[in-house]
């Protein structure tokens, strides 16, 4: 499968200058993971509104944890995390939602796998100011999850465009970025950046 970039919101910017920066570069990325506890849920509904009417495709939208906002606005998917509902029920009641999950260890990637998740988010790979006192799982844990599930895995956690090659060398099929894409001051440049390094490698 074609190595695939996710862009995840950080939390530490307005709705305006988030939006502003998805139409910049939604050509650029392969999915806008939308992960804002703090909003309203109009403001999540709205957000994706004003993106789609500037031409970010539906398809491209993932919304994290809220099955019920990504059913609704007929987003391409939604994240699950450890506290969101089953797996189990999204399929059941929401089948045409691409399912995402956040896992942290082995079992509990195989777990997510045999439940019927789409795909893994899996990090934190390397030291990231987001998970401060944390340490990273490294690359080696990476390809321990890779050698025992056969869904992609989107790799997450202080990647740069240098360091894509080992984690996709280590069996990611994509990378996920928040701040070294949406905190930079070229936004676009450096999204080129993350595509031209994943572009490198099919």
């Amino acid at each position: 499968m074609q190595k695939q970039i996710h862009i995840i919101s950080t939390g530490q910017q307005t709705k305006e200058l988030f939006i502003e920066k998805i139409i910049a570069i939604h050509e650029e990325i392969d999915f806008i993971h939308i992960r804002e506890r703090s909003w309203a849920v109009m403001e999540v509904i709205d957000t994706v509104n004003i993106l789609v009417q500037f031409g970010v495709p539906f398809s491209k939208i993932i919304i994290n944890d809220r099955v019920d906002i990504a059913a609704s606005i007929h987003a391409r998917g939604v994240q699950l995390t450890s506290h969101s509902v089953s797996i189990d029920y999204v399929k059941k009641h929401h089948p045409n939602l691409l399912v995402g999950s956040s896992v942290h260890s082995v079992s509990e990637a195989i777990d997510k796998e045999k439940a019927g998740a789409d795909y893994l988010l899996y990090g934190h790979i390397f030291k990231t100011d987001s998970k401060k006192g944390v340490a990273p799982r490294g690359v080696d844990s990476l390809m321990t999850i890779r050698e025992q599930v056969s869904i992609p895995i989107i790799a997450i956690g202080g990647i740069t465009p240098d360091t894509v090659p080992a984690v996709v060398q280590a069996g990611a099929n994509g990378v996920a970025v928040l701040s070294g894409i949406l905190l930079e001051k070229d936004t676009v440049e450096a999204a080129k950046k993350y595509k031209q390094a994943l572009e490198g490698l099919q």
